[in-house]
């Protein structure tokens, strides 16, 4: 719909004006400088309202239970309510500038995968404790909160989230996909494994075996399986069975472009989360004094090495090369950004937390397949920079003006529960968000069972 003219883009007329209509056109630059500070404040309280304030306070770390009771207190909503509600109130509101690509397009889409897709679990991760001496690495984990897994928690959460959603079938013949149960985490620590070639070794015959006892993946050759990794040596985990490393998708926290073995158009990144007990209430960014926050070991990282080197003893910035003098979670809340710079893999939780804490992430990370990127913008929420660009980071940072800022945080607040897992799945979680990811490469050509 055409615009309607306003008194700035009118030449005057030959005719009396009156007093009001002087006004407007004498001082139009008066006007403009009262109109965007209008924009300005109205732009700040809509971030406030969007994602609230709270003062900084300890935290612990959740248990199951803990995180079981807010399932149980939203048991009543059903998944299929709660995106619903989600969608409702996306598009009541104005989405100009919006973190996804197209909303309307994929909340559709969304839909109809919730009521139509189903996976099938191979009978392993349900098997009774005492019928195998490898029965942990098939079953969920008791424990994902525990802080030995926390790198990892991703990859637990994923199959403790499968088993108790609605996406699960028993029927294989339904099946739009057959997920594999074997967790790479709890091989990597198991002595009797361990190394990556012994867990490549053991993979290679599990898969071989499931072959041999169904056939649900001959009719494919693999194409509609999957198996979930967070682990560094994951994808080295399929490296010796050739259909498993070209067929079957890897759903992985290492996505990168960069390793020969994740296949950007068939594999799935995974967001690497760390367990963080609910920040419902967000510091708002007029109490962000802090321009740049980052903290973690710099050995295994010359990236991380030039950022100290080039910004260590820069007074607008807390960088710190180990921990912080302070709790971690204090540096994510009083900080405008938040720094994820590559370490060993182009992945670490950093991403997560910034976003959890309402923090805006900059990612330094060359090659990083971005979870969701295929659903979210991710230049609309964070900062994406090169390796080469250390140098400027600062520059960079102090030239978004305060309106852009404010609209990268009002969407940050929008995608955040995209990186969030919960025992039993609901709304748009980090779960839904990679079953979709699954959904998008159905249609596979498989012969008849």
């Amino acid at each position: 719909m055409r615009r309607p003219h306003t008194c700035f883009s009118e030449k005057p007329q030959q005719r009396l004006i009156l007093p009001h209509r002087r006004l407007l056109l004498v001082r139009p630059p008066l006007l403009l400088v009262l109109l965007l500070l209008l924009t300005l404040t109205v732009s700040s309280w809509l971030a406030v309202f969007l994602c609230g304030f709270s003062k900084p306070r300890r935290q612990q770390v959740p248990s199951l239970e803990f995180n079981e009771s807010l399932n149980k207190n939203n048991a009543h909503h059903s998944s299929a309510e709660s995106v619903q509600d989600w969608n409702d109130s996306l598009s009541s509101g104005n989405l100009l500038g919006s973190p996804y690509h197209n909303w309307q397009l994929f909340a559709s889409d969304f839909q109809e995968m919730l009521h139509k897709l189903k996976i099938f679990v191979y009978p392993d991760a349900s098997m009774n404790q005492s019928s195998s001496p490898f029965a942990r690495v098939f079953l969920p984990n008791p424990n994902p909160f525990h802080p030995k897994l926390a790198n990892y928690f991703s990859e637990h959460m994923f199959k403790v989230a499968l088993l108790r959603s609605s996406l699960l079938t028993p029927h294989p013949q339904d099946a739009h996909f057959f997920f594999l149960p074997f967790s790479v985490n709890t091989l990597r620590n198991d002595p009797r494994v361990h190394s990556e070639a012994s867990i490549s070794d053991f993979v290679t015959q599990y898969t071989t075996r499931i072959s041999w006892e169904y056939k649900f993946w001959n009719a494919s050759r693999g194409t509609d399986h999957f198996y979930i990794c967070c682990h560094s040596v994951g994808r080295e985990a399929a490296s010796k069975h050739h259909d498993l490393h070209n067929n079957a998708i890897q759903v992985t926290c290492s996505s990168s472009y960069f390793q020969r073995l994740y296949i950007s158009h068939k594999d799935v990144g995974l967001p690497q989360v760390w367990p963080r007990p609910p920040e419902k209430l967000l510091n708002p960014p007029e109490v962000r004094h802090k321009l740049v926050f980052f903290a973690g070991r710099v050995q295994n990282s010359h990236i991380r090495q030039e950022l100290m080197a080039v910004w260590g003893n820069d007074t607008d910035m807390d960088l710190f090369s180990g921990s912080p003098p302070f709790p971690y979670e204090e540096g994510l809340r009083k900080s405008k950004y938040c720094l994820h710079v590559k370490g060993y893999e182009v992945n670490t939780a950093r991403v997560c937390d910034a976003i959890h804490y309402g923090c805006i992430p900059v990612i330094v990370s060359n090659y990083y397949d971005l979870p969701f990127s295929n659903v979210l913008d991710w230049s609309k929420f964070s900062v994406i920079i090169s390796h080469k660009s250390i140098a400027t980071l600062k520059k960079k940072l102090l030239s978004i003006s305060k309106q852009k800022y404010l609209s990268m945080y009002q969407n940050l607040c929008l995608v955040r529960r995209h990186f969030a897992w919960h025992t039993t799945p609901r709304g748009y979680d980090s779960f839904h968000m990679t079953a979709y990811q699954l959904w998008l490469r159905r249609g596979v050509h498989r012969l008849s069972y």
